[in-house]
């Protein structure tokens, strides 16, 4: 009986130790019930496989013997576990649970969080290290001197907050933070595990030496992003880290500060300080002096300077051939080197980077689809007036999801190149004046179509013979564009040599020397090809949609159901909704959608058919779609409302009156979405 009874207290007391250990974590944790159900299985499982019942068992009849024989009354179970926590089998259990199949201790994680996130802190995944490889260990551990924010106080329990996030890019390995609350002195505490090899790159057959090491010269770009809570997003900092110092430190590991600089005109100053900690997994056999890592270093950089230097020589001697052809050159956009977010002058060629979206994207189309739904935004300098030049930096552009015409045409021209076109950038005017990016396509026949970038639009360029009778309005071209003065890629520039730069009248055989002024390629890939400029970032791979269509897409929905009541009984109206109705709106929003991809519209048939049977006779059926690349209700809804056609759908006066509302939020890569909503009604006019 006593056996027994031991028997069932164990049992008791191992579900205990779960439950203490499940409260201690899920406390530090913000989940849902179903992921908490579904930890505390996994946990409960792992607990069966260390056997810790017989554990328990055996520890509790040597403590009941030696230190609680003789006594009077029940021994409480808070003793117990204290007896258990000293013979050390509660860290047993948290070791084993957390660190389980690692080996030599504890491992940094890597992190991925979604964009969305907010402040929470949730917890991270974490991945093992795969001894065969060599890894670096990148830690940011906190933040000083971001002064911009020394006034900012803590945010009040349930207050959105701005906030910065960290995104690390390493050798086509892209990682971010959680959100962090925005501070003179921020509390970041965030690691990444950076691969020095990998697969994709052909170097799976061993393991980094020392000397391979040394001689990886990517940088580590460090992006910091800042969330308003607003929902805006601005670039803080663009950093380039040189990472191979801790090749020369003590143990392959060292910490230091990082001053972090602005981006833009604030380039040159100081936007905070951060704490940061490098360590190298597995250790090197071999050490280098600092005077070696330095040497290093110091050669890439006068290497690079002097190729640059040379590419200079010939890009002045180059346009110096180009004005003698004609004066009137003087005056054409021909953009040979551009600024980056850091103010460093480059060519733009190097801007330029064949980029397959590997599953993510499905054609070319759906390329250009997805960069237009990235948000425009040109850069202001400061005190007004102008916009200010600035070509950022691909995986910058990525991070804040947002930028000028420029990022958006270099980003499409490098997808479209991924997907074996032979595209280039466009640099020229618009129709009122502008400076204006774009991108063309040209086929192996000579079929010549023009991309934009900020809304997906492909049109045919014929050109127009300047000697032949004038044009009616019906043929004349649709495009925006009014004059181009050269176009690029990342192997290839030509200037625009023909005697007017007119888009309408310009031919596109580049090879054509009477017609475009080319660069010599072996000139261009001297500075720009692969392994010439390291520290100019290579284009970074996309990254999935953390997002759930049919999640958010019904939460949204909700959002503005509850809008278009609360509208309504402001104007003593009624409300009522039919789901029949709301749900049969679904295909259309499917098929505009397909339209703005393909340029194909297809299913308009059996939607009209179904809305026909769906409208009793004498009752009037009225829609509206439109389309928004971000997922705020309040804004959305305000737009809206600014459409006397969408106005009158909701504010619908009459007789059995039905209102219906669909929402569908198409995901694209790197958390991109188009956001349809249609709001429609029938009712029977009194009238």
């Amino acid at each position: 009986m006593r056996e027994a009874a031991k028997t069932n207290r164990c049992v008791v007391y191992s579900r205990n130790i779960a439950d203490k250990f499940q409260r201690d974590r899920f406390l530090k944790m913000s989940l849902p019930p179903e992921k908490i159900t579904e930890l505390k299985q996994i946990i409960h499982s792992q607990l069966n496989q260390m056997d810790i019942q017989n554990r328990i068992r055996d520890i509790l009849s040597d403590t009941i013997q030696q230190d609680f024989m003789g006594q009077s009354g029940k021994v409480g179970e808070e003793e117990l576990l204290h007896k258990l926590k000293q013979q050390g089998l509660v860290d047993d259990i948290l070791h084993q649970l957390q660190f389980r199949g690692q080996q030599g201790g504890t491992t940094p994680a890597t992190h991925f969080l979604d964009r969305d996130d907010k402040v929470t802190q949730l917890p991270t995944k974490k991945v093992n290290i795969d001894p065969t490889r060599r890894y670096v260990y990148f830690q940011i551990k906190g933040g000083k001197a971001f002064l911009e924010h020394i006034d900012e106080s803590d945010p009040m329990p349930g207050q959105v907050s701005s906030f910065f996030m960290f995104h690390i890019y390493f050798r086509g390995q892209r990682f971010k933070s959680r959100p962090i609350p925005c501070a003179c002195e921020p509390q970041i505490d965030e690691g990444f595990l950076l691969e020095l090899h990998k697969e994709s790159s052909g170097e799976a057959g061993k393991m980094a030496d020392a000397s391979t090491m040394l001689s990886i010269s990517d940088p580590i770009h460090i992006v910091l992003i800042k969330t308003e809570a607003s929902g805006e997003t601005s670039l803080v900092s663009s950093n380039f880290f040189e990472w191979r110092t801790v090749l020369a430190s003590s143990g392959n590991r060292m910490s230091m500060m990082l001053e972090l600089k602005g981006t833009g005109n604030e380039s040159k100053v100081p936007c905070g300080v951060i704490e940061i900690m490098m360590e190298l997994f597995p250790k090197s056999t071999k050490n280098f002096g600092q005077d070696v890592v330095a040497a290093q270093i110091s050669l890439e950089k006068s290497r690079q300077a002097e190729r640059e230097r040379l590419f200079l020589v010939y890009a002045k001697q180059w346009w110096k051939e180009y004005l003698q052809i004609r004066p009137a050159h003087q005056d054409r956009l021909v953009k040979i080197f551009a600024q980056d977010e850091n103010m460093v002058n480059r060519p733009v060629n190097s801007f330029v980077k064949p980029l397959r979206g590997g599953r993510l994207l499905d054609s070319a189309r759906h390329a250009a689809r997805f960069v237009s739904l990235i948000h425009h935004e040109k850069v202001q300098s400061l005190g007004g007036g102008s916009k200010t030049e600035q070509w950022t930096n691909a995986h910058a552009f990525l991070c804040r999801n947002k930028g000028d015409c420029e990022d958006h045409a270099i980003l499409l021209c490098s997808l479209l190149l991924g997907f074996g076109l032979d595209a280039y950038v466009c640099v020229g005017t618009k129709s009122k004046g502008a400076v204006h990016a774009w991108v063309v396509t040209i086929s192996i026949e000579g079929t010549v179509v023009f991309w934009e970038s900020l809304n997906g639009h492909r049109y045919i360029h014929l050109p127009i013979d300047p000697n032949a009778p004038p044009m009616d309005k019906q043929h004349r071209p649709k495009y925006p564009y009014k004059s181009i003065g050269c176009v690029f890629n990342h192997v290839s520039f030509y200037a625009n040599n023909q005697p007017s730069d007119s888009v309408e009248v310009c031919k596109f055989n580049l090879k054509n020397e009477a017609d475009w002024k080319s660069m010599s390629q072996d000139a261009v890939l001297s500075v720009c090809g692969p392994g010439a400029s390291l520290a100019w970032p290579s284009m970074p791979p996309l990254c999935c949609s953390s997002l759930d269509s049919a999640l958010v897409s019904n939460d949204l929905e909700q959002q503005l159901r509850v809008m278009v009541y609360e509208h309504r009984r402001d104007l003593g109206l009624t409300t009522n909704f039919d789901d029949q109705l709301s749900y049969l709106l679904t295909p259309a929003l499917a098929a505009y959608e397909l339209e703005r991809v393909t340029g194909i519209s297809a299913g308009n048939e059996e939607f009209q058919d179904s809305i026909k049977q769906a409208v009793p006779d004498g009752h009037t059926f009225k829609g509206y779609p439109i389309q928004f690349s971000h997922r705020n209700a309040k804004r959305a809804f305000a737009t809206c409302l600014k459409s006397p056609v969408c106005e009158e759908i909701i504010n619908c006066r009459g007789d059995h009156v039905r209102l219906g509302v669909r929402v569908k939020v198409y995901p694209y890569p790197e958390n991109a979405i188009a956001t349809w909503i249609m709001f429609a009604c029938k009712y029977k006019s009194v009238l």
